[in-house]
């Protein structure tokens, strides 16, 4: 018999609009696994590898903006989704993580599959919530209700975030042959309304006049999904040349008015001439270390906008925290009169003209390898579509080719290499967009059991970049000059994808030259029944070289 609080917790998700489940496989979770599963509204989808179930989920709720519920068994599986928790909680993506576990009294007495499950992911979720484990007495259903109704409302409220809600559950586990569920009888529903904050009419007059102290203004989005209304007040402000708008690819706020080449001018510029005297920052993280440093060096004031929460001081100038939305305060810049400093505007904008052109013709030059190979599938993307990128060098490298019309999504709440292909794949399975993964072999082979399951995701396709080793580690100053290199930090490996392909049934092309990836590319983009990977080939050792040398080219370029 399935106990009625754990069916009314499955109708509260439901009727809260929470429609995405995963699953993955257990006994003690069997009676929250089928109770959501024969719930008529909500679409459940089964993950053995609880590591690459709670990435999928973060993959889906990355897209849908809504929280996404997971299962798993008692034991270890929880810990297997920590690392997914805590990269959705810095990227502040909801997840309504549901443990089973064993009743309080049998834990620490030795029994299978037990440990301590409270609290499990300690300051990493939003909240953490402890189900009742008896429910004789009515006041315990009514903290049932209670509970999930706050952990929806948790994870859903600014900042977004994963919440946890471990659940004591004894046997019996599975429903009698006959029983019914019955999700329609009547449950509380606590909905919670609001807005991003207001800001009154004495704090707009206080920020019009202290903008008047500035003429040297530097925009710096962080990351975040792509927003239309918030990308075209930046390109009024860059156009009306108020301000300089410098954007990382995953910021998804870059376009022909804003700077993208700061990862290669910053290196070799006058730092004085460019330097701001107010940056103004919304969204999360950056990648450019270049411009991490440029800006903590810069002794620019610093004002960050975002509705409520705290606020990291990144750049190490935060002097002004203003909760209200990104799309709120552009519009005050817009309406105040801000004196720039036209100079200040035109150096950072020629600057970036000079290098994008640099670029092209060092790339084209260049010999082929992994870079150039990315700069070679960029121009073959469609347009309407999505772009996942592996930590450690695909997203640099990305970030080094400048603006991207399409969605830019990357693991950067915790930047690691594991979850990349789950997330993607979590992508795939929200639409019927292209979704392109350019990924490391390291992250690749690491997050393998994202294939594992019986869910058509032929709209994924995959660029494999192959070196057999960590690249990262070459251009890293300190590991690239060290005895160890190749064994201890490249990790050297021999795998290659064809068997892989052969286990999950992707179309599989290996290249090793620029012609062979332009061929591949031919056929990349055309519809499959099965998702696709292109394999690049390459030398760790050489796309260091090539690295070096374009930015050499660069510098000589910029100095003429």
């Amino acid at each position: 018999m399935i106990i009625q609080p754990i069916i009314d917790l499955v109708a509260i998700c439901a009727r809260k609009g929470i429609k995405n489940v995963i699953l993955s496989p257990g006994s003690r979770c069997a009676p929250i696994s089928i109770a959501f599963a024969r719930h008529p509204e909500i679409h459940c989808r089964s993950i053995s590898d609880e590591r690459s179930a709670a990435f999928v989920a973060l993959g889906i709720a990355q897209q849908l903006k809504k929280p996404v519920v997971l299962v798993c068994t008692s034991g270890t599986a929880a810990l297997n989704y920590a690392p997914a928790i805590a990269e959705a909680y810095f990227q502040q993506i909801p997840l309504i993580v549901i443990t089973a576990d064993r009743p309080p009294e049998w834990i620490d007495q030795w029994d299978g599959q037990t440990i301590r499950q409270k609290n499990i992911y300690g300051r990493h979720v939003k909240d953490d919530f402890d189900f009742p484990d008896d429910f004789s007495h009515k006041d315990k259903v009514w903290h049932a209700h209670r509970i999930t109704n706050e952990a929806i409302n948790t994870a859903s409220d600014y900042p977004k975030g994963p919440v946890h809600i471990n659940i004591p559950l004894r046997e019996p586990f599975y429903p009698e042959q006959q029983e019914q569920f019955d999700y329609s009888h009547p449950i509380p529903i606590i909905d919670k309304l609001g807005n991003a904050p207001i800001l009154s009419n004495e704090s707009i007059a206080q920020l019009a006049n202290n903008l008047g102290r500035f003429h040297r203004i530097l925009i710096v989005p962080g990351q975040q999904s792509p927003d239309e209304h918030t990308l075209a007040l930046l390109n009024l402000l860059a156009k009306k040349q108020k301000v300089v708008v410098v954007s990382d690819t995953i910021s998804n706020m870059q376009s022909e008015e804003t700077v993208t080449f700061h990862d290669q001018l910053l290196p070799i510029s006058e730092h004085a001439l460019l330097a701001p005297d107010l940056v103004i920052s919304f969204g999360k993280s950056i990648i450019s270390k270049p411009l991490k440093n440029f800006l903590r060096s810069s002794g620019a004031d610093h004002w960050h906008i975002q509705p409520a929460g705290y606020s990291p001081d990144t750049y190490q100038g935060l002097n002004k925290i203003i909760h209200t939305s990104p799309t709120a305060f552009l519009e005050l810049l817009i309406q105040s009169n801000i004196s720039s400093d036209l100079d200040f505007y035109n150096r950072w904008h020629e600057s970036d003209k000079k290098i994008k052109t640099a670029l092209q013709q060092g790339l084209e030059k260049a010999d082929f390898g992994e870079w150039k190979a990315i700069y070679h599938v960029l121009q073959q993307l469609p347009q309407q579509s999505k772009l996942h990128l592996a930590n450690s060098m695909a997203v640099r490298y990305v970030n080094f080719l400048g603006a991207r019309p399409q969605e830019i999504i990357c693991n950067r709440g915790t930047s690691g290499i594991d979850g990349s292909n789950s997330t993607a794949v979590g992508c795939a399975l929200t639409t019927k967009e292209y979704v392109t993964l350019i990924t490391g072999d390291m992250a690749f082979f690491y997050d393998r059991n994202a294939f594992w399951h019986n869910y058509t995701v032929n709209n994924l396709r995959i660029i494999l970049l192959n070196n057999h080793a960590g690249g990262i580690f070459r251009i890293i100053n300190g590991p690239s000059q060290q005895p160890e290199l190749e064994e201890f930090f490249e990790t050297k490996q021999q795998l290659n994808a064809e068997n892989l392909a052969k286990d999950f049934d992707f179309d599989y092309t290996p290249v090793k030259t620029e012609n062979e990836l332009n061929d591949g590319l031919t056929v990349f983009y055309s519809p499959s029944i099965r998702p696709k990977i292109i394999e690049v080939f390459s030398d760790s050792a050489k796309n260091t070289a090539i690295l070096s040398r374009v930015k050499a080219a660069l510098k000589e370029f910029m100095d003429i």
